[in-house]
């Protein structure tokens, strides 16, 4: 069984006998059961019993069940009380605001607050293009939602996407020093969605959209970027673009292909897909198929919906048709951001050799990495327990660094092209491996780079002599 020791890790307050021969055998019982033991802490000591805290890590719930009921059988042990780490982790929030400006004497309230606070806000009204310098704007993204594709969950509506947004927020904060704030609307009509963030855009300077459902992600970002001067940035498209781009680009250097000979697979043509797809092309990728439900995608196919047709119409060349399998068979790329155990195991030693397999779709992959690793030279997936981890964590604090430093505007296809450029080059000649194309999302200079290449402005070309 797999373990995921950040999701599913549980701590069991035990009441045991005054044995000291009970720590052994607690260890030896949740390993039995398959649990792994991270923490046994002594909480008190009696001459008649042990309270002992026993925290481990396991699969799933069921399996954390079934950990508990192993130990709840031993002998003389009493389960007292089961704590979920993840939840408690969650109680209250995870993110605060707190002050940048000290407010301890009526000197600093006359600073900050009134009056003095009134000169500034008269000089912002006279001076417009201060704001982001001298206000909370020229460093703040809202992270906004309508809770319709919350991750693999569905739509689950705004308040159960908070914590996500919450989350989304703190990484901004923990990785790029930017103030996020989560906007969860409570409506999933276009028109209300683009309204309501119109409306708050002035005390922003950027805006992140997050987990809202294909296709009126596209047609929200579409007339977003058309209304606002602050840039618009769909991190499940672009964010999911950037990333697998940077990956790929180092995972041609491992199986010493080009991206402009090798043919592409992407599976699911939604928000990620048409992201990936188009960044992909623009990255100088030229052959590509997408698999949906209606099959392989291909513009001589009347029935698709507008934006299935409008991908079709960029991808599949020799207009093929086909399942799955016949799409992998031959290819030298599989890129899934689709749905669980839809890429058989046999379908990958259908694909060239040195095959390249990213199976994103989370939590369950579209095929096992230890699965696909029988067949394909290198295998990335969106899990943090498997190696060459695709997060998007690696690129959207980097990306609006750079955008906010820029005081920009909008967000380009160049500045995408540019971002995942630099998280590749993360990975230096001496530390790539199959195991490892993509940087951690715990290297600080990740974040550096990537704003600087977004930050980056053309620089006009040299005049040559004589000119």
């Amino acid at each position: 069984m797999s373990v995921t020791t950040s999701s599913y890790s549980i701590t069991m307050r035990l009441h045991t006998p005054p044995d000291p021969q009970v720590i052994g055998t607690l260890a030896t019982t949740v390993a039995e059961a398959g649990g792994i033991v991270t923490a046994m802490d002594m909480a008190e000591s009696r001459h008649d019993r042990l309270v002992v805290d026993v925290t481990c890590s396991t699969g799933d719930a069921e399996h954390s069940n079934r950990v508990v009921e192993k130990v709840e059988a031993l002998d003389g042990v009493t389960v007292h009380k089961v704590s979920d780490r993840t939840f408690l982790l969650h109680i209250g929030g995870k993110i605060e605001v707190t002050s940048r400006v000290p407010l301890k004497t009526r000197d600093d309230l006359s600073m900050a607050y009134t009056p003095g606070v009134g000169r500034v806000s008269k000089a912002l009204a006279d001076h417009p293009e201060d704001v982001p310098r001298l206000t909370v704007k020229g460093s703040s993204v809202a992270v906004v939602t309508d809770g319709s594709a919350v991750l693999g969950l569905g739509n689950i509506g705004p308040g159960a996407a908070l914590p996500v947004m919450e989350g989304k927020a703190a990484l901004f904060k923990q990785f790029a020093d930017i103030n996020a704030w989560p906007i969860c609307l409570d409506t999933q009509d276009t028109d209300e969605i683009v309204r309501a963030v119109e409306l708050i855009a002035p005390g922003f300077g950027g805006i992140n959209l997050e987990d809202i459902a294909a296709p009126r992600c596209f047609e929200v970002e579409r007339r977003l970027r058309e209304s606002l001067d602050i840039p618009v940035f769909h991190d499940d498209q672009h964010g999911t673009a950037i990333v697998v781009l940077a990956a790929l680009t180092n995972a041609m250097r491992v199986v010493g292909k080009r991206l402009d000979e090798v043919r592409v697979v992407v599976s699911g043509g939604g928000a990620a897909g048409s992201a990936i797809v188009t960044l992909l092309l623009a990255g100088g990728v030229t052959d590509v198929l997408v698999w949906d439900r209606e099959g392989i995608l291909s513009a001589d196919d009347d029935s698709l919906s507008p934006a299935k047709a409008e991908l079709a119409a960029k991808t599949n060349r020799d207009r093929r048709r086909g399942d799955l399998h016949d799409a992998v068979t031959g290819a030298d790329v599989f890129i899934g951001v689709s749905a669980p155990n839809v890429l058989h195991k046999d379908w990958v030693a259908d694909m060239n050799d040195d095959a390249v397999v990213f199976a994103l779709a989370n939590p369950d992959p579209e095929i096992d990495p230890i699965d696909a690793s029988e067949h394909a030279a290198v295998v990335a997936s969106g899990r943090s327990d498997y190696p060459n981890q695709i997060n998007n964590v690696l690129a959207f604090p980097g990306v609006f660094r750079g955008l906010l430093d820029a005081r920009a505007s909008d967000i380009t296809l160049e500045m995408l092209l540019r971002a995942a450029a630099a998280i590749a080059g993360c990975v230096k000649d001496d530390e790539l491996n199959p195991s490892f194309i993509i940087p951690s999302v715990f290297n600080s200079e990740v974040p550096k780079a990537v704003a600087r290449a977004i930050a980056e402005r053309e620089q006009p070309p040299t005049p040559t002599p004589g000119d």
